[in-house]
């Protein structure tokens, strides 16, 4: 392991901690699971991209690694922050979560506060020769988030729904540490915006 090695992985696992000890993350995982990636500099395939082996999933309401953070652990969000470089090599990084129609809304206006770029991939719009090949997909996906967003990359991006396909939001950056924080943040606003009133009471 050289040294850039050892730092991929040391951000990884901070960011991982910052997520496991986010409770309120736990609600934003996916049926699909969530997974937080990092790329080596230069990245060109997913082999270079660390991600978490088996994905985070929800344990007794916790968000929590099925297993250890390793190199070529992820295909889906790998593929897309390598083609997401393509537009800016600045970022490097990735997390996913859940999405639906009221978080969508508010992400939109969460991230015009933050002067952040915000798009949507409408998978209405998808190619028919593309819809049953993932890899082939990917490409057409990234941008379309790019071109929905006034051609610029987004900071973040959500895929409506399909079918057999379940409606994601994506955040990225420039590495984990950040998106992992920026997640958690979203996480701890969005939930105590909808609790019920009576739960907010001290």
């Amino acid at each position: 392991m050289d040294k850039e090695d050892v730092q991929i992985f040391g951000k990884v696992f901070v960011a991982l901690n910052k997520i496991e000890n986010c409770k309120e993350f736990a609600d934003f995982i996916p049926e699909v699971r969530t997974n937080l990636v990092y790329t080596k500099e230069n990245a060109k395939t997913p082999d270079d991209v660390v991600a978490i082996d088996g994905r985070i999933t929800k344990i007794n309401n916790v968000a929590k690694a099925a297993g250890m953070p390793k190199y070529g652990a992820s295909s889906h969000m790998a593929r897309l922050i390598l083609e997401l470089q393509k537009f800016d090599q600045s970022i490097r990084a990735g997390i996913n979560f859940r999405n639906d129609p009221p978080l969508a809304k508010w992400l939109k206006e969460y991230c015009k506060s933050k002067g952040w770029v915000f798009s949507i991939i409408d998978r209405s719009k998808e190619p028919e020769e593309l819809k049953d090949e993932e890899k082939a997909s990917m490409p057409w996906k990234v941008a379309e988030a790019v071109r929905n967003a006034g051609n610029k990359p987004p900071k973040i991006f959500y895929e409506t729904g399909a079918v057999g396909k379940e409606p994601v939001t994506v955040l990225v950056g420039k590495d984990p540490i950040e998106v992992a924080e920026q997640a958690c943040e979203i996480a701890r606003l969005y939930s105590s915006i909808n609790l019920p009133k009576a739960s907010k009471r001290v």
